[in-house]
């Protein structure tokens, strides 16, 4: 190609003209433009006359962002040049649901919000499912979302002209708009600390893309910082509650003592009481801790933890929602008081009637409950420990046990033989995620975790996939680390297209994949209700091709295989691999199943479970239908 004037290449545009026009839209004034040198950011400043892009960036910078994760567009190509400039880290995806959820896995891995950038229109609501789940789950993104032009330079009928703001009002905390270039760093800051504030969520960010080629002097300061909540009266109270000798207390701890766990673990100590937590808690005490019981402490739960809080009448919950998903339908036991602390006001007294509750961070509750220590503090209980060792003895017994094969003749591959066999072989810190697939239930019984930020599951949006790309998004920022998902065919179908991703950038992560050619959580659900199944059988898929076609390593599991060697081998391969496991479905009950059923039976009105039960008594009568 030859070389233009001042040794710069010629311009080159695509020939669609909308393409043609947009392009020219934005890149000839960037081009016109002078450059806009400004001071190097210090001390979290932005400070200089700078392009709304540099101003944009810097502000990235000052938060201590590590990557950004998201695919340029028209609109936004004025940004990622700038990082290119500047050496703000970005990673590109292949859809912007995995934008989101890259940095979703980034911001659960690390405790750190988690930052994506997307264009307008179908960026936008690409990532809506990735931004549902981190909303859902309580984890702080900050989400760049590019704008069309406003103000005076806005022209009906742009390209990308839907109401974006109003689509992130439904998935985000908070949706902020930068009207002029000289607010985008102070939006920026106010978008990381609501992010972390209160109830962690995600926060949108409208950048209008004829801002980032604007200029401005700027001054700005960094933020004053996340607050924190706290109630001195409420405090006092649950001293006093207690202190009282005679309460057999347990802990509910969730993802508000992730970055609390040595005082979580401590306070537990303190009052002997057996510690669960919610299944986005697991990791806020080591799993092997003598007082820790498992997840839930209800019928959907882990077996030890049903069964030791069985013998507890008073509930310290801190840091904790009593979401659907974590209460089995809202079956958790109910006890004689319940002590619920959040940072949020409106988690409390919403699902399960609180006794006393603190509106106070779980962080500074569990550091001042400490220096209670001479009121509150219990002498050790082996008779505890004893009775939770002796479940816990039980419930790996269960776990390991073989269970038939509800079809005759088939000799398929249990998965929560490979879970254990994953539990066994994995390090201590590696980056286990999980998806969402009926084993999602085994796993949060049988994986063993023992340090915080080490295990993820998408709990309360429940979108299908989400485990691929969060891996690929933690594992960018954990060199070095073992990360692994355990995901199904159906989730793959979702989001698979990424392990091109983790080809791309040499991310070793490995991808276990449940291959039953089918949606089997949906099939239990179908067969127990209607005595058929529809809708659920998916294409038989050529992993090894796939494999291939990605730029993955791929290795099959059967039931032959000598399965803990097999598992260790593959989780120490150097590259990105694609594992397909061979599955066939048991008669293994599933916990979490079972006991919502039974909450939601115990629900219906009488006419509704005469209908149920006549349909299914008439169906039972006639050769069952096999068609799907």
């Amino acid at each position: 190609m030859d070389v233009g004037i001042h040794g710069r290449r010629p311009l080159m545009f695509p020939v669609h003209r909308r393409n043609l026009l947009k392009t020219v839209a934005v890149s000839l004034p960037a081009l016109m433009a002078q450059p806009a040198e400004g001071r190097v950011t210090r001390a979290g400043h932005v400070r200089g006359v700078l392009t709304g892009a540099r101003a944009l960036v810097e502000a990235l910078q000052s938060e201590g962002v590590e990557c950004v994760y998201g695919i340029p567009g028209a609109q936004a190509n004025e940004f990622w040049d700038t990082m290119k400039q500047r050496g703000l880290p970005y990673m590109l995806c292949t859809h912007e649901f995995a934008a989101a959820t890259m940095a979703d896995g980034y911001a659960r891995s690390t405790g750190k919000p988690g930052v994506l950038a997307v264009v307008p229109g179908p960026g936008a609501t690409n990532a809506c499912t990735g931004l549902g789940e981190a909303l859902l789950d309580s984890i702080p993104l900050v989400a760049l979302v590019g704008d069309v032009a406003r103000g005076e330079k806005y022209r009906s009928f742009q390209v990308h002209e839907i109401p974006v703001h109003l689509v992130m009002e439904g998935v985000c905390k908070k949706v902020l708009r930068i009207t002029c270039v000289d607010e985008i760093p102070g939006v920026v800051h106010d978008a990381f600390r609501i992010s972390q504030e209160g109830e962690p969520g995600p926060v949108a960010v409208m950048v209008p893309y004829t801002l980032l080629i604007e200029t401005a002097h700027f001054n700005a300061p960094p933020d004053s910082g996340v607050g924190r909540f706290w109630s001195d009266d409420c405090f006092a109270r649950a001293v006093e509650l207690l202190a009282c000798q005679k309460r057999r207390i347990g802990i509910y701890a969730g993802l508000g003592c992730m970055d609390h766990s040595g005082n979580l673990t401590a306070v537990a100590e303190m009052l002997q009481a057996p510690v669960a937590t919610s299944v986005s808690g697991k990791g806020v005490i080591d799993e092997r801790h003598p007082l820790s019981v498992g997840w839930g402490y209800g019928p959907a739960g882990s077996r030890v933890a049903e069964e030791i809080f069985a013998g507890v009448d008073t509930i310290l919950a801190v840091g904790v929602r009593y979401s659907e998903v974590s209460t089995g339908f809202y079956s958790i036991p109910e006890k004689a008081c319940v002590i619920h602390v959040d940072s949020c006001a409106d988690n409390l007294n919403r699902v399960v009637p609180a006794t006393l509750a603190v509106h106070a961070d779980s962080g500074l509750f569990l550091s001042a409950l400490l220096a209670e220590s001479p009121r509150v503090a219990r002498p050790d209980n082996p008779r505890l420990t004893g009775c939770i060792e002796a479940a816990r003895v039980r419930q790996s017994a269960v776990h390991r046990a073989s269970h038939a094969h509800p079809r005759k003749g088939v000799c398929g591959f249990d998965p929560m033989h490979l879970i254990l066999a994953l539990n066994e072989a994995r390090s201590e810190d590696s980056l286990v995620f999980v998806d969402v697939t009926v084993s999602e239930h085994w796993a949060a019984e049988a994986f063993t975790v023992r340090l915080p930020r080490t295990y993820f599951n998408p709990t309360d949006n429940q979108g299908m996939g989400w485990s691929i790309p969060a891996a690929i998004g933690a594992a960018r920022v954990h060199p070095g680390r073992q990360v692994f998902t355990l995901t199904g065919d159906g989730c793959f179908l979702m989001a698979g297209q990424e392990l091109s991703t983790a080809a791309r950038e040499c991310l070793p992560v490995k991808f276990f994949i449940l291959d039953d050619h089918a949606y089997h959580y949906m099939q239990l659900l179908q067969d127990a209700a209607y005595d058929r199944t529809t809708a659920t059988h998916l294409a038989r898929l050529d992993f090894e091709a796939l494999a291939r076609g990605y730029g993955v390593d791929y290795a099959v599991i059967t039931p032959g295989d000598d399965l803990l060697p097999t598992v260790a081998g593959i989780l120490a391969h150097p590259r990105p691999m694609l594992v397909q496991v061979k599955t066939e479905y048991t008669s293994r009950p599933v916990r979490w199943l079972e006991s919502t059923r039974a909450r939601y039976t115990k629900e219906l009105s009488v006419g509704q479970k005469l209908r149920f039960a006549s349909r299914l008594g008439v169906r039972s009568l006639r050769i069952r239908d096999s068609s799907d």
